[in-house]
């Protein structure tokens, strides 16, 4: 039996009575990367991790050090070109995934985010929104952005971006948290806000994963998970919290149901957190061990998906999520070269977005 942290009761009813996944609820899911190459391919695996499909994303890769380069809604596929300033769409038919459209960007891309009939593009100085209709059969994304703001430092250092109620929240890894207000046609307009009550300890913000009004920020160099809401931060977990071996830098984060889980780059890890109101509490110290340093990660319908580094080969891993939050190892690739995000996408004819 694997050991736990004790938890509070109303978070382990919680935990039991709000997820449970069935084995057919990823069933003809996939699993997408980009190979991050000079010519940049979206590349298609099955969720054994099989690749099914290669398809020329028409721009160059060559962004790091973010999380977030690709966004998934219904069968659409957002992804960064990061050395074309470019972000492409690819559509999934019956013959697979082609080339929908080619986005220009104020900056280098680093990161996507869709929400609120709106793409976001975060890139290395700039914050983007285009308008985003999505029907069935048809999907409409205006080339010309309806909103672009400078970033707060705008160093070059943007690493992700996320959408809660009315914001974003974008992480600048020079100790930058913040926000930006939107329309209310989801546009991003005004100045960028500083999120307040940061810690004092505050070093490398990284990744972040949100939920309504929610946004878990790793502090990687730090060792602190962080909940900010409305822009404040509310609760600061340390991984130190854990029982064992600490691991160190949490930096990409994911959520499936009431657990969050934390890639820890340097101790090639992965952790499990139970996120429930406010609290943010250590649930697993060590819920997977990776082939090499986790550079983003998804989660979906009880799936997770990790993509990590090791010299000039990159690892696919995915996973099942059983309903106490614990992992299972459905298949593993090796990519040549430094491949960039990951996301899931649902079967064909699902509902589910």
């Amino acid at each position: 039996m694997k050991k736990r942290l004790l938890i509070p009761l109303a978070i382990a009813l919680f935990l039991g009575a709000a997820f449970v996944v069935q084995a057919d609820d990823y069933a003809g899911a996939l699993v997408v990367t980009a190979s991050n190459a000079a010519t940049n391919q979206l590349l298609v695996y099955d969720t054994a991790d099989t690749l099914l499909q290669t398809v020329a994303t028409g721009g160059k890769g060559g962004v790091s050090g973010n999380a977030g380069g690709i966004a998934v809604s219904g069968d659409v596929v957002a992804v960064v070109n990061f050395g074309s300033k470019s972000v492409s769409l690819l559509e999934r038919s019956l013959s697979g995934f082609q080339l929908l459209e080619l986005i220009p960007t104020a900056s280098s891309p680093v990161s996507v985010a869709i929400g609120n009939d709106h793409l976001y593009i975060l890139g290395t100085t700039t914050v983007e929104s285009h308008e985003w209709r999505s029907l069935p059969g048809y999907v409409f994304v205006d080339k010309s952005a309806d909103g672009v703001e400078t970033l707060l430092l705008a160093d070059g250092s943007a690493a992700q971006v996320g959408v809660v109620v009315n914001q974003l929240v974008i992480t600048e890894k020079t100790n930058v948290i913040e926000t930006f207000g939107l329309t209310g046609e989801g546009a991003v307009t005004g100045s960028p806000t500083l999120v307040t009550n940061i810690p004092v300890n505050v070093n490398t913000p990284f990744g972040l994963v949100t939920r309504g009004n929610d946004a878990y920020v790793t502090i990687a160099h730090a060792n602190e998970m962080s909940l900010v809401r409305n822009g404040t931060v509310l609760t600061v977990t340390s991984t130190s919290s854990f029982s064992g071996p600490q691991q160190m830098s949490p930096c990409w984060v994911a959520l499936d149901g009431p657990f969050l889980y934390a890639s820890n780059s340097p101790s090639h890890t992965l952790s499990t957190y139970a996120v429930y109101g406010p609290d943010v509490v250590p649930y697993l110290n060590i819920a997977a061990t990776l082939n090499g340093a986790p550079t983003d990660i998804a989660s979906k319908r009880g799936l997770l998906a990790v993509i990590d580094g090791n010299g000039p080969v990159t690892h696919l891993s995915t996973f099942s999520v059983d309903e106490d939050g614990n992992l299972s190892l459905l298949g593993s690739a090796s990519i040549n070269g430094a491949a960039n995000g990951v996301g899931i996408v649902d079967p064909q004819n699902s509902n589910n977005q």
